[in-house]
C-alpha cells in the first residue's frame, strides 16, 4: 500500500522553494520531481533538458512527451560538456565535468529568469554509489527533493506510476559517454557510433541494454528478461549484424544481465564472434 504520507513529504519539500528549474533527463526521477513541482509550484516551474552529442536518440522525444504529460513548462539548452577537458579525458570523474557543465548553464538560466533553485532528480539509493555528479551539484547548490523526502529507488517508480508519470517503468539511461572505459577519450564520433549501435538493437525489440564501446569492438549487455531470447542463434547472428553495421569489427554478447553502473573498464579483451 502506497502511502499518501511518503507523496505529502515529497509536495512539502518542494514548496520550500518559491520556484524551482528542475534538470530533466525524463528518467523516472527527475520525472517524479518535474510532475511533483508541477502539482506544487505551477507555472513557477520549468523543466529543462540538455542537449548534446551524448543526449541518446530518442531521449530528447521521449522527455517532451513527459513533461506534457505531468503539465510542467518544458525547455532545451545546448551544454558543451565535450569543451571540458576533464570531460574528454574520461576519468572516474567525468560525470563531476559533465555535471559541472549542466548547473553551471541552468544556474545562468535561473540567474536570468528569476528561479529561486535547481533541482535534481538524485534519490537516497545514489548517495550508496559512485556518483562525481553529487560534488558538482553541492558546489552548484542543487537541491535534491528526492533525497530530502527519503525516496529511495522503488518508492520512486511506485509513485511514478501511481502519479500515472509516463517513464514510471522506463529504463535508466545514462549518457552516452558512459559506454566508454574509463581512460579512453570522449568523442563526438565516438558517442554516435554507440547511439547507432544501440538504437539497431531497440529497433530487434531490445529495450533495456548498453552497447560497451571497446574501441574496434563492443560487449552488448542485455537485460535478464531479454537474455533467453537472444540465446538463439539466430537471434545472436542479427544482434552481431546490427552492431557491426554501426560500425564494429567485433561483437560479443555478455552472458550475465546488464549491470548499470558498473562498467570500468577493467575488462578483458574481446574476440569477434558470430
Amino acid at each position: 500500500m502506497t502511502s499518501r504520507a511518503e507523496l505529502a513529504a515529497l509536495e512539502a519539500t518542494i514548496a520550500t522553494a518559491p520556484s524551482a528549474i528542475v534538470a530533466f533527463s525524463g528518467g523516472v526521477d527527475s520525472s517524479l520531481v518535474a510532475a511533483a513541482s508541477a502539482r506544487v509550484l505551477g507555472n513557477r516551474a520549468l523543466a529543462v533538458t540538455a542537449v548534446s552529442p551524448a543526449l541518446a536518440t530518442g531521449e530528447l522525444d521521449g522527455a517532451r512527451s513527459v513533461a506534457a504529460a505531468v503539465g510542467i513548462a518544458h525547455r532545451t539548452i545546448t551544454t558543451d560538456e565535450l569543451a571540458r577537458e576533464g570531460y574528454r579525458r574520461n576519468g572516474e570523474d567525468r560525470c563531476y565535468h559533465c555535471k559541472s557543465e549542466l548547473y553551471d548553464r541552468l544556474a545562468m538560466l535561473g540567474a536570468t529568469e528569476g528561479y529561486a533553485v535547481v533541482f535534481s532528480g538524485a534519490n537516497v539509493d545514489d548517495l550508496g554509489d559512485w556518483r562525481p555528479g553529487l560534488r558538482a551539484a553541492a558546489e552548484h547548490d542543487v537541491r535534491h527533493p528526492l533525497v530530502e523526502a527519503g525516496f529511495r529507488k522503488a518508492d520512486v517508480r511506485r509513485w511514478a506510476s501511481t502519479l500515472a508519470v509516463p517513464s514510471a517503468d522506463k529504463p535508466a539511461m545514462p549518457g552516452l559517454a558512459s559506454r566508454l572505459p574509463y581512460g579512453t577519450q570522449v568523442d563526438p564520433a565516438v558517442l554516435a557510433q554507440v547511439d547507432r549501435a544501440e538504437q539497431a538493437l531497440r529497433a530487434l525489440g531490445y529495450r533495456d541494454l548498453r552497447v560497451r564501446h571497446l574501441g574496434r569492438t563492443a560487449r552488448v549487455e542485455l537485460a535478464d528478461a531479454d537474455l533467453a531470447r537472444a540465446g538463439t542463434p539466430e537471434a545472436r547472428d542479427a544482434i552481431v549484424s546490427a552492431v557491426e553495421r554501426a560500425g564494429y569489427e567485433g561483437v560479443e554478447l555478455d552472458p550475465r544481465p546488464l549491470r548499470s553502473g558498473s562498467f570500468t573498464g577493467r575488462l578483458l579483451p574481446l574476440a569477434i564472434s558470430r
